[in-house]
Order: C-alpha cells, then sequence, then structure tokens
C-alpha cells in the first residue's frame, strides 16, 4: 500500500504522525510519502519515508501552504492507495478534486480550539467556528474519519475508527533521581507556560525544572527571560523519541493545562507519556485527566491556575521517595495495559487497509 501522508501545520516530527502512525505503517510493510513542511522546520524524513516539501501555514499566512498542498494533491493524488490528512484546512485543499480515497485524521474539537486561536481576532471567531462546522459536515460526507479522542464523533455524521493518542511503553523504568521535573508538549499560555514559570520561580534551587516542546511566540519573552535568569531550562523543540529519554528519573511530568474547551473532553498525551516512562503525574482537574490518575493511582491534582500548589505538590514527592517510586510504577503498570502503541499501532494499521478495501463504505 503507497501512502500519503499530509500536513501543513504540525512539525515534520509530529509525535502522532512520525513517531507513531507513520513507523506502525512501515511496519506493516507499507510505504508511506510524507508531504509537510520540512524546509520551514528545518526538519529531515526518518528512515524509509519519502519526503514531500510543502510551505508551513502559519497564523494567518495559510494561503500558500494550502495552494501548495492542493497543487501537489492535484498532480499526484492519484498515485497513492490512499491519503491521511492531519489539518482542516487540507479540506479546502481536496475540494473538488480526484485523489486516491482520502482519511482525515481529526486531532482535536476544532470548532472549540477555535477560542484559543489567538491570531484570529475576537470579533471573527464565532464565525471562524461555524465555518469548521460546515466543514466538518462536509467531511462527513466525503472523507474517511480518524479520531484521536472518541469524543470528536459526536461533531460529525459519520462514525470513523478511534486512534487515541497512546505512546510507546518501556518494558522498565528508571529509578527517580529526585532532582528535576519536566513538562513535555507546546509551550503555550493555554497549556500552562505562564504557570509553569511562576512555578519554577516558587521552587527556586530546591527542584530544576524543564520545558522540553516547542515555544509559542506569544510566551517565547517570558520563557526566555525565565530561562535566561536559570529559573529553569527551556529546551525548545526535541523530536519525540529523544524527548521521551529525557523524562527517565525525574521526580514528576507536569501538566498544567487550563480549562478551555478543547481540553475538557481530550486525554493528554503528556500524561500517557510521563506515565509510560514510570514518573508520577502532577496535572489540573480537566476531566479525563482526573478519571486517568484516579484509575491508575499514579499522580497528584492541583487545581488550575495555581502554581503555588503544583510547586507544593513537587516538593511534596521530592520529600518522599516511597510515594514517589510508588505512583510511578502504577503509572508505568497502567500504560502498559491500557496505553502502549505497540498493540494500537498494528490496529491503526488494519483500519487503513481496511478503508482501503472498502473505499465507498
Amino acid at each position: 500500500m503507497q501512502v500519503l501522508v499530509v500536513t501543513i501545520v504540525h512539525h515534520p516530527g509530529d509525535a502522532r504522525i512520525s513517531h507513531r502512525q507513520i513507523p506502525a505503517l512501515i511496519n506493516a510493510g507499507h510505504h508511506v510519502s510524507l508531504a509537510a513542511p520540512f524546509s520551514a522546520f528545518d526538519a529531515q524524513p526518518a528512515d524509509g519515508v519519502t519526503a514531500i516539501d510543502l510551505p508551513r501555514a502559519s497564523a494567518r499566512s495559510r494561503g500558500a501552504a494550502r495552494r501548495a498542498a492542493r497543487d501537489l494533491l492535484k498532480s499526484c493524488g492519484n498515485d497513492f492507495d490512499l491519503i491521511l490528512i492531519h489539518d482542516p484546512e487540507l479540506l479546502l485543499a481536496i475540494r473538488g478534486i480526484q485523489t486516491a480515497p482520502v482519511i482525515w485524521d481529526v486531532h482535536e474539537d476544532t470548532a472549540s480550539a477555535v477560542s484559543m486561536k489567538a491570531w484570529i481576532p475576537t470579533f471573527a471567531r464565532p464565525l471562524a467556528a461555524g465555518l469548521v462546522t460546515l466543514a466538518e459536515r462536509w467531511a462527513s460526507s466525503h472523507v474517511h474519519l480518524i479520531f484521536a479522542e472518541a469524543s470528536y464523533q459526536a461533531r460529525f455524521k459519520k462514525l470513523g475508527v478511534v486512534v487515541p493518542n497512546t505512546t510507546w511503553v518501556p518494558e522498565t523504568i528508571s529509578e527517580s533521581a529526585a532532582e528535576r521535573v519536566v513538562y513535555l508538549g507546546a509551550v503555550t499560555q493555554q497549556r500552562g507556560a505562564l504557570d509553569l514559570i511562576e512555578m519554577a520561580r516558587t521552587l527556586g534551587r530546591q527542584v530544576r525544572v524543564e520545558l522540553i516542546g516547542p515555544i509559542h511566540p506569544s510566551v517565547a519573552e517570558q520563557v526566555r527571560q525565565a530561562h535566561d535568569a536559570g529559573e529553569l531550562i527551556a529546551h525548545g523543540f526535541v523530536p519525540n523519541d529523544q524527548a521521551l529519554g529525557m523524562l527517565d528519573g525525574a521526580i514528576a511530568g507536569v501538566c498544567l493545562l487550563h480549562d478551555e474547551p478543547n481540553y475538557r473532553h481530550s486525554q493528554p498525551t503528556k500524561i500517557i507519556e510521563y506515565m509510560a516512562h514510570g514518573i508520577p503525574v502532577i496535572t489540573t482537574p480537566l476531566p479525563v485527566a482526573i478519571d486517568i490518575i484516579d484509575d491508575a493511582q499514579c499522580g497528584l491534582i492541583v487545581p488550575f491556575e495555581n502554581p503555588a500548589a503544583a510547586a507544593a505538590a513537587i516538593l511534596s514527592l521530592k520529600n518522599d521517595q516511597t510515594r514517589r517510586k510508588e505512583l510511578g510504577r502504577a503509572g508505568h503498570d497502567a500504560a502498559l495495559r491500557s496505553y502502549d502503541w505497540t498493540s494500537q499501532g498494528p490496529l491503526f494499521a488494519q483500519a487503513l487497509e481496511r478503508i482501503l478495501a472498502h473505499p465507498n463504505a
């Protein structure tokens, strides 16, 4: 099977795309081409992947990338068996052209996420959310659907395959070194960037705080100042396979997401990644996060936008090695049982194979 994966928004090294889905397809014996903004991110394709460079869609500069993707799909969209798209704007790129069967991987509640797009003027956000709803209705009738969360299906007329954001789970875990905590993911205001900075200041030199992930321009200056002052370490973007290794041995992994509509029904991938690497989780009380922590008994829950509470939770774990190990081991056990991509990956590849076998279903 020849599969073309397309994104104009995500980094070519995006964890879901390049570290989970594409390896699953290659392991199943399929050939994958990835059309993505390689030059814009100064990125290289993984071994075994054919790279096609596209412009990047960013903030209000999205038209050129969308047109380039449309030109690509018009010229070679029938040269593949399946096309897997990862951005809602690519629905515009495929509309009205003949291609191989198209699958849209729905990563988020796109309409709810509009409220967090700083580049969309506040007055225009209701209109933008309405346009997203129209696009979803069109997609229900014209493309196949994959969902990162079962809850996203409620927005569509047609059911699809749920491919949750699980992760590769190591068989063994490292003992905590009790000197640092980690945050893995995009560093944005809604994901708690300013709370993480204040948390680091509260901790002072008692515990080192490390941020691993791309830093959004809206908080870049604050993060840079904190990094330069030695209050925390900001690593910036790190490829997912390397970033996961940086979790090993930390006191805890921190997830300080704000109470945003797009987060309320989503499984925070970083929580699963912390569990997989045997470190306790400290998270804000989003509903899915609470369910995961309660079921696995693997972490602590702190109030929204309360850096002092997060710092206190970290210190409580720093000073209680027995509790820290119990939570870490419980999380790792739960990750092996329920969140291991080793078992999810083949199911994803099989789902695409079924779509190819029955493209009109």
